[in-house]
């Protein structure tokens, strides 16, 4: 969790709160996904990505929270859509109300790497053998990012 939103946790506890989130498919050669096993849940998995920082975009959001959460960089291909619908309830009981930016993004160079704080395993899956994930949300963007869309707006 970045300053601002400890800050904002510290005087509203675990009422529900608006997070902006910007959010990465990344692929590989052979047409497989991306995913990072959480270490907020057990055995849960979720599209590498995280919330924008104040003063920052969306577009260099993702490529800093995917460079800290897997070691790769990347480069933003296109954008695919907003998840604005959902809420969710973190283990802890904070409350949110996140909006996803999620984007098309390359890998430029990196080696994949596990932080062992917010990512316990990195794997690519194929599209038929996805994990649980740990949101709806999620779930919701792989399926609109398998299906080729784009401008998305939910």
């Amino acid at each position: 969790m970045g300053d601002y939103a400890k800050w904002i946790r510290s005087r509203v506890g675990h009422d529900t709160i608006i997070l902006n989130f910007s959010v990465a498919c990344i692929v590989n050669e052979n047409g497989e996904i991306l995913l990072q096993k959480r270490s907020d849940k057990d055995d849960i998995w979720g599209l590498p990505g995280g919330a924008v920082e104040i003063g920052e975009s969306i577009e260099d959001a993702v490529i800093r929270e995917v460079k800290e959460e897997t070691g790769l960089n990347v480069e933003v291909e296109h954008f695919i859509g907003v998840y604005s619908k959902y809420f969710h309830t973190y283990p802890n009981g904070d409350r949110t109300q996140s909006i996803c930016h999620l984007f098309k993004c390359s890998i430029l160079n990196g080696e994949l790497m596990v932080d062992n704080k917010e990512t316990f395993d990195l794997k690519f899956f194929d599209k038929n053998n996805i994990p649980k994930l740990f949101i709806e949300q999620h779930t919701d963007m792989l399926n609109d990012f398998f299906q080729g869309k784009r401008e998305v707006f939910r």
